[in-house]
């Protein structure tokens, strides 16, 4: 390598400092591969009562991290009131490690943040996750299985009140995504959100383009039917003609607002979102 390359700091790692100078930065595991970074965005102002959280896992599969791709969403849900988060789990590229290490991290991130409610003025009985792709793939699997197949560490547990997925990957089983990421078959249909919908659980939203080719948009409906089927709420906000990158804030500002605003209203109505001050009339 050029030693004039070898004296510049990689862009990736500089742009990523500079996106996330106003978080604060807290290790929320240590593994053996590496300490396991959470990005908290704190409200301007704490009024002493306990506040709602919202947390993000990015999108890809597991390979590498981007925690600044929902810095936008975090960013407005902490001038809404929340504790927003930017959420890092083990990937491959950083790690060497797939979706069954990102699986864990992503569980114990939220158990993590309700051993530390105190620390952060948060609630934990208001906590939402979600995520893109791979990354709503984590919440889903934080959220599905049941409390017997997921049961709490040292009495905390790890569900979460509600659901926000962008693109979400539905189906690792046969003919799914990124089934070969997972260490067979057999596990990767065992973890996949197809096969653990159950009656009672927490409210979700999904936000997806009809010409996702990377996680089809039929495969997210008949997510939704089957949710609904067993009284479960769960909607879909669909796009026509967008793609699997409809929704980011540098590849659609309209798509942007418009699945935030609808996911901003989604926690409101659910009362995980205090209501929006209006302007006062003159």
């Amino acid at each position: 390598m050029s030693s004039i390359l070898q004296r510049v700091a990689p862009i990736g790692e500089a742009r990523d400092r500079e996106i996330l100078k106003d978080a604060s930065t807290y290790v929320y595991e240590q593994r053996p591969e590496g300490d396991v970074l959470a990005h908290l965005f704190l409200p301007a102002k704490d009024h002493g009562i306990p506040r709602p959280v919202v947390v993000f896992f990015h999108g890809g599969f597991w390979d590498s991290p981007t925690p600044t791709q929902f810095v936008p969403h975090c960013l407005h849900f902490a001038s809404r009131g929340a504790v927003a988060v930017a959420a890092e789990t083990r990937t491959s590229a950083k790690h060497g490690t797939g979706p069954l290490e990102a699986i864990e991290d992503a569980r114990a991130l939220i158990r993590w943040l309700r051993q530390n409610a105190d620390t952060f003025n948060l609630d934990p009985a208001k906590i939402t996750i979600g995520g893109a792709a791979g990354g709503a793939y984590l919440a889903l699997l934080a959220t599905m299985p049941t409390a017997k197949e997921l049961p709490p560490v040292d009495g905390v547990d790890c569900f979460p009140q509600a659901l926000i997925l962008f693109s979400s990957l539905i189906n690792t089983a046969s003919k799914g995504t990124a089934m070969e990421r997972f260490p067979n078959p057999k596990t990767a249909k065992r973890l996949s959100p197809t096969h653990l919908i159950r009656r009672k659980l927490p409210p979700m939203i999904f936000f997806h383009g009809k010409s996702d080719r990377i996680t089809p948009f039929d495969e997210v409906d008949k997510f939704r039917r089957r949710m609904r089927w067993r009284g479960n709420s769960c909607e879909i906000v669909d796009f026509a003609k967008a793609d699997h990158s409809f929704f980011n804030f540098n590849v659609s500002h309209k798509n942007f607002e418009l699945t935030l605003g609808a996911a901003d209203r989604f926690l409101v109505d659910r009362g995980l979102l205090p209501p929006e001050e209006s302007e006062p009339e003159f």
